[in-house]
């Protein structure tokens, strides 16, 4: 059952339930890392509609070539995921905003114009997105583009700027949708500061630590609790978070995230297992090993998506461009 609420600006909180995102194909892995990996749009919705049904309330949402399996930006696959999602579950879909590295900040946004979705992420700073070393793990590929994309991120600057932060947050908050600040770093939380005090973006706020990304903080427990730490300072009670541990810390880092009164994602776009050695075959698995978790460390319950609409006041899923 939900614990006592507190009064959070203007928003109520249940101090008990734990908001559960599902990241469900992302950017990063690609189709050879694992067979379970959904890449087609009926692939991807099914996998967020199990991953709601086992506890998730938040689905965060990329999309993928449904040929390849190579992510991209197209707003018709996104629009056309979100609404097979929406038609069967109320989960709430927060898409991406991230785009590619060669995109302006002004086109990586148009998601949110064209879904007017409930939320969606935003990177919070520029760092260096390192995924190339995933690529000395395997010696064949199943498509032609994986290693490449993965090489060539040793360049690779994931841009971030203050001018591209003004268009992404005005943007998002001219289509009253609330943004999930994506920090991969201590400074990152400095910028949202900055952010604050240029008035592109008013308390309270629904911060995302991202811990292990090679070029942004390690995914070490004693990082995540710096990281609270500074938040504590710069925000006060004016922010709620939740925590993204890549890799084979995920779970380490997530339950350590609720067990301090916070959140946690899980999904394949984070981690591709369910433990050592073995490849998750479903979103849905991490989803419920999370809420298990959950259960065991801290007696928290996951909480439901309208939990979750209250408490972020969003706007509710009618108000989205493809209800």
């Amino acid at each position: 059952m939900p614990g006592p609420a507190k009064v959070w600006g203007m928003r109520t909180i249940p101090s008990r339930n734990v908001i559960v995102t599902c990241a469900v194909t992302g950017a990063i892995h690609t189709p050879t890392m694992s067979p379970h990996l959904p890449v087609t749009p009926e692939e991807i919705a099914e996998d967020a509609i199990a991953a709601s049904e086992a506890g998730a309330a938040v689905i965060h949402l990329h999309v993928r070539d449904p040929e390849s399996g190579e992510p991209v930006t197209d707003l018709d696959l996104f629009e056309e995921i979100a609404a097979k999602i929406d038609r069967e579950t109320d989960v709430i879909v927060q898409p991406t905003t991230g785009g590619a590295p060669t995109m302006a900040p002004e086109e990586r946004v148009q998601v949110v114009p064209r879904l007017d979705p409930e939320m969606c992420s935003c990177n919070m700073g520029s760092i260096n997105f390192g995924l190339y070393p995933m690529a000395e793990n395997y010696d064949e590929w199943e498509y032609d583009w994986e290693t490449e994309y993965l090489e060539g991120t040793d360049t690779l600057i994931f841009q971030n700027s203050f001018a591209d932060l003004e268009v992404m947050l005005e943007t998002m908050d001219d289509h009253d949708v609330v943004p999930s600040l994506e920090c991969y770093d201590v400074g990152h939380l400095y910028n949202l500061g900055h952010c604050i005090d240029q008035g592109w973006i008013d308390p309270p706020l629904h911060l995302e630590f991202v811990l292990g990304i090679n070029g942004g903080i390690d995914a070490d427990p004693k990082n995540l609790a710096h990281l609270k730490t500074v938040a504590d300072g710069l925000f006060g009670d004016e922010y709620s978070f939740s925590t993204i541990g890549a890799g084979r810390s995920q779970f380490e880092l997530t339950t350590q995230s609720i067990s301090m009164g916070g959140h946690a994602r899980v999904g394949l776009e984070d981690n591709l297992y369910l433990r050592r050695g073995k490849l998750a075959e479903s979103n849905a698995d991490q989803v419920e090993k999370i809420v298990d978790l959950a259960w065991e460390v801290s007696g928290r319950e996951p909480a439901s998506a309208d939990e979750v609409r209250e408490f972020l006041a969003l706007k509710g899923s009618d108000a989205t461009a493809f209800n």
